[in-house]
């Protein structure tokens, strides 16, 4: 079967600087992948290159088996929706004009929205129980707030394919929990998910499989349980290994409590 999203020996470089090499991994309908690996190791650059707003300098990165180098930003954008780390809205954008934006890639030249386009934003404010925010200026939001709106933003794109970077960075324990349970709803409903995730501890019971991507390695694909192991994130992370106790000790922890 067709992946929905494959990276065909992909690279990519920042100038001369080789940032990932020959990376090869696929992604079905309604899978959830979380991407993990340390700081600078690349996973910001794949996310975008899945979204097709870099290009590879060697290989390719395909939707449905086509080549995103070969396909309109637009049509890409109506099956694959990427939510960045950090947004900046220079205007008092309320949390509804900001979710409308989602609908750019359905728009006529000139055209408004129409009936189905505000379906979408509604369901997409639903998805991610924003409605009660809709009358809210998006920058005077909390952190958590404003990580479900702009998840409601690129729900509105009606994606096949969800991309989130570090949708937990900056949240507190609480707010973390919720994430991780949107995420799952999301996945439930069919959406294919792949996100970077800086906590380990919450990609159990989360995320079907993860993606390692390690210094001087080649990308690690397997069941969470089978990679979050303490050896091999220890080589990854570049932890000593009388530090590998302690990595087990959280990673256990943490399972304890969500179970």
């Amino acid at each position: 079967m067709t992946p929905l999203l494959e990276f065909a020996q992909t690279s990519f470089c920042y100038g001369e600087r080789l940032i990932l090499n020959e990376i090869s991994a696929g992604l079905s309908n309604g899978e959830c992948v979380a991407l993990v690996g340390p700081n600078g190791i690349g996973k910001t650059t794949l996310l975008r290159l899945a979204a097709g707003t870099l290009s590879p300098a060697g290989g390719e990165v395909r939707l449905l088996g086509q080549a995103l180098d070969s396909i309109k930003q637009q049509a890409i954008a109506r099956s694959i929706a990427l939510v960045p780390q950090n947004v900046d809205v220079p205007f008092a954008f309320t949390v509804e004009q900001f979710v409308e934006q989602g609908r750019t890639p359905f728009l006529r030249m000139f055209g408004g929205l129409q009936a189905a386009d505000r379906r979408a934003i509604e369901e997409a404010m639903d998805l991610t129980d924003t409605r009660s925010l809709r009358r809210r200026i998006f920058n005077q939001l909390s952190g958590g707030e404003r990580q479900r709106v702009k998840i409601a933003l690129g729900l509105a794109q009606q994606p096949q394919l969800l991309l989130l970077d570090e949708p937990t960075q900056h949240l507190d324990i609480g707010r973390q929990l919720e994430m991780a349970d949107l995420i799952r709803s999301l996945s439930a409903r069919g959406i294919a998910i792949l996100a970077s995730m800086h906590d380990l501890t919450l990609i159990e019971g989360t995320f079907s499989r993860v993606w390692l991507l390690s210094p001087g390695e080649c990308m690690r694909k397997g069941a969470p349980e089978e990679i979050l192991q303490p050896e091999i994130l220890g080589r990854a992370f570049r932890c000593p290994p009388h530090h590998h106790s302690v990595l087990e000790e959280r990673i256990r922890a943490r399972r304890e409590r969500v179970l």
